[in-house]
């Protein structure tokens, strides 16, 4: 039995919080794509811990998984394995050996970039890990994967390789002396040797590395469940999503397969679960028809199309909401529901259940809205269309849903899906309706005791 966890919008759905929710059950949560540019927050016994790469599994005990389709940057690694030991945890990590690593390099050409972009209002609003530019390495064949380092010879082999390429990317194109750069050491090959090779040594002398298909394969053997953890969300997928304000993997479900080296029936098999925040937030550039609007700090991407009324509704969301990068702590904007955009993502997917997170922060708003459809050139649309140029263009049709009230939400939560307030449930079964998929979660406050259970996937 596997359970593949899918984020449905663009990120920051809540997606750990389901992981933890749903993880007692699984033995084994794998990731299978993207790096430390994932954002996940765990609250366990009053704790909050915030992860950017190890699977949530790991803060209740279980076996994670970074599958071959992640980039890893072993500082990161490492340093989150020390912080979840300080904190009484004994997390244990596989690290798949097809893996790509990001190197320092990496991250600086990920800053240069987006500064180049920023010039002509092309920016991505990355993260600035490295995250597309190894990605960009892997794709062209002069990675080094995590199984390069645990052989000094190969390892020394890729980098007289490829950092020569790198430091001539940054003085000849971008006209940037490399001993001008606060870290001139992310291009010397002498230092990353030394550094990287000790990371394999550790990787090695601590068994982390796997082949990842071969493990979750004999660990299903072996009777054990397995989660699928997906980090950002669909309509960033490189393939399905607004390109080119997209990350440089593909967090949708089929993403599963190919990020673990397991089939895509094994993947089918599963439940596939969307997870939906109940409005809709993102960091970075790009369109958002439903957009509330109003500019925050100097985050890309936002334009002042909002009216005060907006503006004050999309900041009392944001508050109420948290609504701050994990990784960035940049402001994320606001919006209402994006029906068209779910739609686009369930047919991706094949969602078999949905949970829906943060229906507690919009209580109290006398009116709730949903963007239902598009208009686009005259004709109503239902779905995202293929371009980002052509969603830039649509306008969201609203529906307005009368709003409701506060209430005591632990005793919601352990009361079941009946307590939830009324106009609340007609929101969810609107929701569940328009995507012929079932409710399986409601998450009504951050912590895991504070998610109305619907249904379990695992039984």
């Amino acid at each position: 039995m596997t359970v593949t966890i899918v984020g449905s919008q663009l990120g920051d759905e809540g997606k750990g919080g389901v992981v933890d929710l749903y993880g007692d059950a699984a033995d084994v949560v794998a990731r299978y794509q993207g790096g430390d540019n994932a954002g996940h927050t765990v609250v366990h016994d009053g704790e909050t811990y915030k992860l950017s790469l190890v699977p949530s599994g790991a803060v209740r005990g279980k076996i994670g998984v970074l599958g071959n389709g992640c980039v890893i940057n072993p500082r990161t690694l490492f340093d989150e394995i020390s912080t979840l030991q300080e904190k009484g945890l004994n997390p244990d990590v596989r690290v798949a050996e097809r893996a790509h690593v990001i190197l320092p390099f990496h991250r600086v050409l990920d800053g240069i970039e987006e500064d180049v972009k920023s010039e002509s209002d092309q920016e991505v609003g990355t993260t600035g890990r490295g995250i597309g530019p190894t990605y960009e390495d892997k794709a062209g064949r002069r990675g080094v994967r995590i199984g390069d380092l645990l052989d000094p010879d190969v390892l020394r082999e890729r980098l007289e390789y490829v950092v020569p390429q790198k430091r001539a990317l940054v003085e000849d194109v971008y006209d940037i002396a490399v001993e001008d750069l606060d870290d001139p050491d992310a291009f010397d090959v002498d230092a990353l040797f030394e550094e990287f090779r000790e990371f394999g040594e550790r990787l090695e002398e601590e068994d982390m590395t796997v082949n990842a298909s071969t493990f979750l394969t004999d660990a299903m053997a072996d009777g054990q469940t397995v989660m699928f953890e997906g980090a950002q969300g669909t309509i960033i997928d490189i393939d399905h999503g607004n390109y080119p304000y997209v990350t440089s993997s593909n967090p949708t479900a089929g993403g599963a397969a190919v990020g673990t080296g397991l089939s895509p029936g094994v993947i089918a098999d599963g439940e596939v679960i969307g997870i939906v925040k109940a409005y809709l937030t993102r960091v970075g550039s790009g369109p958002l028809p439903t957009e509330l609007g109003g500019v925050v700090g100097d985050t890309p991407g936002y334009d002042e199309q909002g009216d005060g009324e907006n503006e004050e509704l999309a900041t009392y969301i944001r508050e109420e909401g948290g609504e701050y990068g994990t990784v960035t702590g940049r402001p994320r904007r606001v919006g209402w529901l994006d029906m068209p955009m779910l739609r686009h993502s369930a047919r991706v997917n094949g969602f078999t259940g949905l949970a829906v997170n943060h229906v507690d922060v919009l209580a109290g708003l006398d009116e709730v809205k949903v963007g239902h459809s598009y208009d686009l050139e005259g004709e109503e649309i239902l779905t995202m269309p293929s371009t980002t140029e052509k969603w830039g263009e649509c306008e969201a049709n609203f529906r307005s849903f009368d709003g409701w009230p506060e209430v005591d939400w632990a005793d919601v939560a352990e009361n079941g899906y009946d307590a939830i307030p009324e106009n609340a449930r007609t929101y969810l079964e609107y929701l569940a309706d328009e995507l012929d998929t079932p409710i399986y979660a409601v998450g009504v406050g951050p912590g895991r005791e504070e998610t109305v259970v619907v249904e379990d996937p695992y039984e």
